[in-house]
């Protein structure tokens, strides 16, 4: 077995995007490779992070709109008490795509992750697209663009 590669830098836009395990609310093994011919939204966020919980109704919005087009949301948590939290907070919220948990940062750290929320657009050969700080209003025309753009590149 080979090590894992030490990233000296965050990915960037136009790179592939490094591959992780996590498990998810449910208890199951997520990895980013799983995902592989999905656009995939990887958001970074916590539920003490008022920022997160403001953009997640939109976030599942666009999940529920266009996740037969083949996009996928993996939402990754850095809350230390895990399920705990955030089974209340998804079920409060109503949320049905998948969360992960990263308590101990592997990914977040990964990614280079540094404040909340932050999240990254890969289109479906696994290449990020787009890395964006903060967080923002997912229903509004531009963002709605271009989660359809990457969904019609193939």
């Amino acid at each position: 077995m080979q090590p894992i590669p030490v990233l000296t830098e965050a990915p960037r836009v136009g790179h592939l995007a490094p591959d992780f395990v996590l498990t998810t609310l449910d208890g199951r093994e997520v990895r980013l490779s799983d995902y592989r011919g999905h656009v995939v939204f990887l958001n970074f966020w916590a539920t003490w992070c008022g920022p997160c919980k403001v953009e997640m109704p939109a976030m599942e919005r666009l999940y529920r709109e266009y996740r037969r087009q083949g996009f996928a949301i993996l939402a990754v948590s850095t809350d230390e008490e895990g399920a705990a939290v955030t089974r209340p907070f998804r079920d409060s919220l109503g949320l049905s795509f998948t969360i992960a948990h990263d308590p101990e940062m592997i990914a977040g750290r990964l990614y280079g992750v540094r404040t909340l929320p932050v999240t990254f657009l890969i289109n479906r050969d696994g290449v990020i697209t787009h890395r964006i700080f903060g967080a923002r209003d997912w229903g509004d025309a531009e963002a709605r663009d271009g989660i359809q753009k990457l969904l019609r590149i193939r």
